[in-house]
């Protein structure tokens, strides 16, 4: 079954399906009839006399300009054109393709006034392939993302630039490839496609999509990181965490319990007379959880944002339309920049658990952790790669929603930065992947210290699969090749399909929110 735009429920994970053409968008009939009954009432509009925002006045501080008939046509392309000012390099294909996928589903609610002409071009680019080239830089994140959506939508006027095969080229000559002619605007619709937060709510995809598997991560590699020093199992006993009840913190702890039970190496040292591990280790549940929590606040906020309708003005009928703010990204703007910290944090930690590793002064792994040190540098200069993405991840957490700047004459006096917020987020998800997977490499490491002691099934396929990629250090070596392997292993998630993974997350069911999105 396909996906109906305007009528189904749309989520990250099915909007990234119809991205990755794993699933089929379609408009059905219903909703055709929808769109069309609102393309009528923008018609009727503008035949009449009374003045209505955007389809037959000016713009912004312009809203009082009344516009002629014969130009509401010219005034939406003119607003398509002239606002088209991003710069920067060109936003990934596949976040533009995420617009593109998100823009149809608000516009097929009914209420933006779009013709289906309109709506039908932009699954042909969908479908086909054909995707804008959009700049990363210009948008404020209040009246939508005025800048990037017009760069994504002026190829249907035969302007701008698309990706088609592989290849960057004039719109207009891969219209004509196709047998394909520009479009005419009709009154609103150029309002229709730019007035909206599509732009940061496609990177927010990406981020929900990159934090929940560095989340999984996380846990996973934390670990196999308290099974090669010999950390101990107590922090993750349910009790403690039951009279402290965050849903983020049961979670996880739940997870690493499930993932050290019937493990050999816990067994060894249970009787051991250390009191109590670091932070890094014993306060796993709470800095993961507030994580996770933090995720789970951005996907509950996103789910809205993706099925709602957030152009201006809204069309209820021909007598009765409303202007007012729905453009404005600061629903997601705060819930970004608090998943942005949450990432940081998730990186600062794990950063802290590698450095642990190195210490040499636990009884149970060698300083550096290789056996020949002095001659061999073994793994201290890692963890300066680390430090360094933790301080870069740093810098990028200055919440960017702390910020406006006025724009439009002062119309909009009041603005987001959520497109600027949104882009950091994903950064410092990427810094993260690469955090996490330096910490992989120590905990691996480590582990070997361990043997022939063996952990759970779990812990034991994870480092078989990093042992396939990356052989056990000896000796120094050009370290950045292990590096990127393991990078490599974080990016394809196919850790996280390993041993009993799928009986860990068998608590999906009591945390539905923490596993799906």
């Amino acid at each position: 079954m396909g996906f109906a735009y305007g009528i189904d429920h749309l989520t990250a994970s099915k909007a990234l399906l119809i991205a990755r053409n794993q699933l089929q968008g379609i408009v059905n009939q219903e909703t055709r009839n929808r769109v069309e009954q609102s393309y009528q009432s923008v018609v009727t509009i503008a035949s009449g006399d009374a003045a209505v925002y955007g389809i037959n006045t000016g713009f912004g501080p312009l809203c009082n300009t009344i516009i002629s008939k014969e130009n509401t046509g010219k005034l939406q392309e003119n607003l398509l054109l002239s606002h088209s000012v991003g710069v920067g390099n060109p936003i990934p294909l596949e976040i533009a393709k995420l617009m593109l996928i998100l823009k149809v589903h608000a516009l097929c609610k009914g209420y933006s006034g779009i013709s289906t002409e309109i709506v039908d071009r932009i699954l042909w680019h969908i479908e086909n392939d054909v995707i804008p080239v959009v700049p990363e830089q210009g948008s404020v994140g209040a009246s939508g993302d005025l800048a990037p959506l017009s760069h994504l939508f002026i190829p249907l006027l035969g302007e701008g630039e698309v990706f088609s095969d592989g290849k960057r080229l004039p719109s207009l000559e891969v219209l004509h490839q196709y047998g394909l002619r520009p479009l005419k605007l009709h009154p609103k619709s150029g309002l229709a496609l730019i007035n909206g937060t599509q732009f940061i709510a496609a990177h927010a995809i990406q981020v929900i999509e990159t934090l929940h598997s560095c989340l999984s991560h996380a846990d996973l590699i934390a670990a196999m990181m308290i099974e090669g020093i010999e950390g101990s199992q107590s922090p993750f006993d349910p009790n403690l965490h039951l009279v402290r009840p965050h849903p983020g913190n049961l979670y996880v702890a739940s997870r690493i319990s499930h993932l050290l039970k019937g493990s050999a190496i816990v067994e060894s040292h249970k009787d051991c007379d250390k009191v109590q591990d670091p932070y890094s280790l014993r306060c796993i549940p709470q800095v993961h959880g507030a994580s996770r929590n933090a995720w789970q606040h951005l996907k509950q906020a996103l789910e809205i944002e993706i099925n709602a309708v957030t152009d201006n003005p809204i069309i209820m009928n021909s007598d009765y339309t409303i202007s007012g703010g729905n453009f404005h990204g600061q629903p997601l703007a705060l819930p970004i920049d608090y998943a942005c910290l949450a990432a940081a944090e998730l990186g600062s930690i794990s950063d802290r658990r590698s450095y642990l590793s190195l210490e040499g002064n636990r009884g149970c792994t060698p300083k550096l952790l290789v056996e020949s040190t002095g001659l061999n540098s073994g793994f201290m200069i890692l963890q300066y790669t680390t430090a360094a993405l933790v301080s870069e991840n740093k810098g990028l957490c200055f919440p960017s929603s702390a910020d406006s700047i006025p724009t439009s004459l002062g119309q909009e006096d009041h603005v987001s930065m959520g497109s600027i917020g949104s882009r950091k987020a994903l950064q410092v998800c990427h810094n993260l992947e690469k955090i996490l997977a330096i910490e992989l490499l120590c905990a691996a490491q480590a582990l070997d210290f361990r043997r022939p002691l063996k952990s759970t099934l779990t812990i034991e396929a994870a480092h078989n699969a990093l042992r396939q990629r990356v052989p056990h250090v000896t000796d120094d070596r050009i370290f950045s090749v292990d590096i990127e392997k393991s990078i490599e292993l974080i990016k394809s998630r196919s850790l996280l399909s390993l041993g009993d993974i799928g009986a860990v997350d068998a608590q999906h069911d009591l945390y539905p929110d923490f596993g799906v999105y």
